[in-house]
């Protein structure tokens, strides 16, 4: 029985909790980023760049074939056009998490700084004190 009650105790910690939510978050944004990636930005840079579609970019090592028997061979290939789009996705997934982070923190240092509160009465009268004190000597 101890080590279900650690584990529930393990589980209803608030720092799993958070990272849970964390971990769900992030994936449902990585997941909305890399559909506004390959939806939306690369169509117009495959256009720009003459039509292009990265994903069909590949190095044919050797081509399909057929043998006498009717049996077909796939052809072998570097699908380095999987790996550019991979890879674009990355930065840009990158920069836009960098943006939203940077965006969160300038928001919470904006809640974080309230003004200062004016001296007490006792504060006022302690410089005062001081100040005395420091013209007598």
């Amino acid at each position: 029985m101890g080590v279900v009650k650690e584990f529930k105790q393990f589980i209803t910690r608030g720092s799993v909790v958070d990272l849970a939510v964390g971990v769900i978050i992030g994936a449902a944004i990585g997941k909305i980023v890399s559909s506004v990636v390959s939806d939306i930005i690369m169509p117009p840079v495959g256009l720009m760049l003459g039509g292009m579609n990265f994903t069909s970019l590949k190095i044919i090592l050797k081509q399909a074939s057929t043998d006498p028997t009717g049996k077909i061979t796939e052809a072998v290939s570097i699908n380095y056009g999987n790996f550019l789009q991979t890879g674009i996705d990355f930065l840009i997934i990158a920069a836009a998490i960098f943006i939203f982070i940077k965006v969160i923190n300038s928001m919470k240092r904006n809640e974080e700084a309230p003004p200062p509160a004016p001296p007490t009465n006792e504060e006022v009268l302690l410089k005062e004190i001081r100040d005395l004190l420091a013209k007598k000597s």
